[in-house]
């Protein structure tokens, strides 16, 4: 499981990037995002998270 922080996430658009640890920029969906609820992310909130290749 990678770890890194909320670079941004736009709420209303449902998407934003992660910074890894690693230094590279991770896309996100709100679909991916785990737990109940309205589902968003803070810009410098902690995550882990897998990274899946379409």
């Amino acid at each position: 499981m990678a770890k890194g922080k909320v670079k941004w996430f736009n709420a209303k658009k449902g998407y934003g990037f992660i910074s890894s640890e690693t230094g590279e920029d991770v896309f996100v969906h709100f679909s991916a995002i785990q737990g109940g609820g309205f589902k968003n992310l803070d810009e410098g909130q902690e995550v882990e998270f897998e990274v899946e290749k379409d």
